[in-house]
């Protein structure tokens, strides 16, 4: 029970750590090159921060639930 909490610790940290760096470049893409990219009613940097994050939370899960669960099959 408690390596399952530990698991589901380690992935919601990816995807926290992974959304916060996909809110910043996105932001930065943004702000600097796609001005006009429109998306969830706002424009500019808004809505690339926004892509971004979502895009980088979803990879941060994807990626740290496939990396603890192929260490612990390789564990066992």
């Amino acid at each position: 029970m408690g390596t399952l909490i530990l698991k589901s610790v380690i992935i919601l940290f990816s995807g926290l750590l992974f959304g916060a760096a996909g809110l910043i470049a996105g932001a930065y893409i943004g702000g600097n090159f796609l001005e006009n990219f429109a998306f969830n009613g706002v424009r500019g940097y808004e809505a690339t921060g926004q892509a971004g994050l979502f895009a980088g939370s979803a990879v941060g899960v994807a990626l740290g639930s496939a990396l603890t669960f192929m260490h612990s099959k390789r564990k066992t």
